[in-house]
């Protein structure tokens, strides 16, 4: 006889692991398989809607078990979904107490911070029955199987649970249109050197690498399951899967054809597959073996991918404070060669781009890092080479971690501030319109946020925000093309574009087109076709444009 078990998400945000919403992360479906296992039927509940109904919580008490995951290492900036901050965790930790064995786990257990700039603190969440400590599905196993909350990572245990929990992406609010994080490694090799100062990652201690039979089997599942998007993504650097040994691994190309043929072929219909952590520092030290690593990628992924890179810093005296991936030669290396073989495009957008993380406060920054930073985003401008993002947060460092002690929180605020303004100005908006011009249609854009704005983004790796000036339906899917930027943005109408149809407050976007002119559009509709709209507006910055309308 079953009963039902309930995981709230708290969702997660971690240097190797994405949960937030569209994403869906592994934690949870391995949580949800070792619950199935034993004899649970499982209920799943994201922080999001028990936000919007807050008598849902006393309600979870009838639940023999309620198990939430949360926690958020590495903070950014979210669309679709908010991770549980720690007073919600408290709340719902005493609500629950009582009848019901509540568990929380996740990297919560590594401490909290509501934001980048302040330690993590490391203290426990009040309410809670256990706190799943190490591998939460593991711990979680040990626990109903009678034994203390602690988990150490088996991939044979894994893999098993994580086929059986994969069905749990059903019943998440967006889908079919689900992200599923996969692990492929857990740990990292710069362990051997001690790690970046602030990364959590090394926590998990020298890498465990999953086997491609394991990854391709959860595929397989999951695709049964409707799922058509993943990303290789719970590890710091996929060009180190199957390998061993040193602290910058030589890539192993083969193991990677491998293993994106075994995911292609275990889910035929896929519509997304990327993959997200890339270290430069091992394209700097193996340029050729990194070289055929991305090409494997290349062959195997589809388009609009993006190798994250931990820059942090290019400054010397921060990078040997921090021990951190490679010198400014080495990083600028890395970024040519990824473009090498990336920046190719297919339907119209590139097949695999750099996205640089920059972090502020780290031990031995000065003044003279922003201007070292900045300068290094410049000569990326002036070279001709293409990124597809800079992130740029301050450090939020975690109990552990030499950052932690050793780190220059709150010397250089106002200086921080100035620069992340800059790249946002002078960098990001150039480097948009040179990745995405004007006329390039993004396919299968979905609408996340309604309003006379309406907000969506693609299936993908850090995709990014796509505001469309007009009223669309949350849920809804559509291609569209590019006509204007922001900072970290852009505008785009929807493919066909309805020229005949569309308001002065869409028509303000084209390019060429003024406030003015677009009333001006608005009192001459209908245009039998180009070259009577042309008549009107005479811009050639509208030509790219014209074969998408449709009139």
């Amino acid at each position: 006889m079953t009963s039902d078990a309930v995981i709230i998400d708290g969702y997660v945000d971690e240097p190797a692991c994405l949960g937030v919403p569209p994403y869906i992360s592994p934690y949870i479906r391995t949580v949800a398989g070792v619950l199935k296992e034993h004899g649970y039927s499982v209920r799943y509940v994201m922080i999001d809607e028990l936000r919007k109904d807050p008598l849902g919580v006393p309600k979870l008490r009838e639940a023999p078990v309620v198990v939430m995951i949360a926690g958020v290492t590495v903070p950014g900036k979210y669309l679709s979904g908010t991770p549980a901050t720690l007073s919600e965790l408290q709340q719902i930790g005493f609500t629950l107490r009582g009848k019901t064995v509540s568990l929380l786990g996740g990297p919560i257990g590594f401490g909290y911070s509501p934001q980048g700039g302040a330690r993590a603190v490391k203290e426990a969440v009040s309410g809670w029955t256990a706190m799943l400590s190490g591998e939460p599905a593991a711990a979680l196993s040990s626990y109903l199987s009678g034994g203390e909350p602690n988990g150490i990572l088996s991939y044979p245990d894994y893999d098993r649970w994580a086929v059986l929990g994969a069905e749990i992406i059903r019943r998440h609010p967006f889908f079919p249109h689900v992200m599923c994080e996969l692990e492929t490694a857990k740990g990292c090799f710069r362990c051997i050197s001690g790690g970046c100062s602030f990364c959590t990652e090394p926590f998990y201690g020298m890498p465990r690498m999953r086997s491609i039979e394991g990854i391709v089997s959860e595929v397989s599942a999951l695709s049964k399951a409707g799922a058509r998007h993943f990303r290789l993504g719970r590890q710091p650097d996929l060009l180190a899967f199957g390998t061993s040994g040193s602290e910058y691994p030589k890539p192993e190309p083969d193991k990677l054809r491998a293993l994106f043929s075994g995911i292609r072929e275990a889910s035929p219909d896929l519509l997304t597959l990327h993959i997200d952590n890339v270290n430069p520092g091992t394209i700097a030290r193996h340029e050729e073996a990194s070289r055929e690593a991305l090409l494997a990628i290349v062959e195997g992924h589809t388009e609009g991918d993006i190798a994250a890179f931990g820059v942090e810093s290019v400054d010397p005296a921060v990078i040997e404070a921090n021990n951190l991936k490679g010198s400014p030669e080495q990083i600028f290396r890395a970024i040519e060669i990824v473009n090498e073989v990336g920046a190719v495009r297919r339907n119209g957008i590139p097949e695999l781009l750099p996205g640089l993380n920059f972090i502020g406060g780290l031990a031995g920054e000065t003044v003279e890092t922003f201007a070292l930073n900045k300068a290094f985003l410049d000569k990326i401008l002036a070279s001709g080479l293409l990124v597809r993002r800079v992130n740029i947060r301050q450090l939020m460092p975690f109990e552990g971690t030499k950052a932690y002690e050793n780190n220059c929180l709150g010397m250089h605020d106002k200086l921080f501030h100035q620069f992340k303004d800059d790249v946002r100005s002078t960098f990001d908006v150039p480097m948009l319109e040179r990745v995405f011009p004007v006329g390039t249609v993004l396919r299968r854009v979905l609408i996340e946020v309604t309003g006379p704005v309406s907000f969506g983004r693609q299936m993908g790796t850090y995709p990014v925000l796509v505001g469309i000036p007009m009223q669309i339906p949350c849920g809804t899917l559509l291609n569209a093309a590019v006509v204007s930027y922001g900072a970290r943005s852009l505008t785009a109408l929807s493919v066909p574009i309805q020229i005949n149809m569309l308001p002065a407050s869409a028509l303000k976007w084209i390019p060429g087109v003024s406030k003015k002119l677009a009333q001006k559009v608005v009192a001459g509709m209908p245009y039998a076709g180009p070259v009577d709209l042309k008549k009107v507006i005479t811009s050639e910055n509208i030509d790219p444009l014209l074969p998408l309308m449709e009139f």
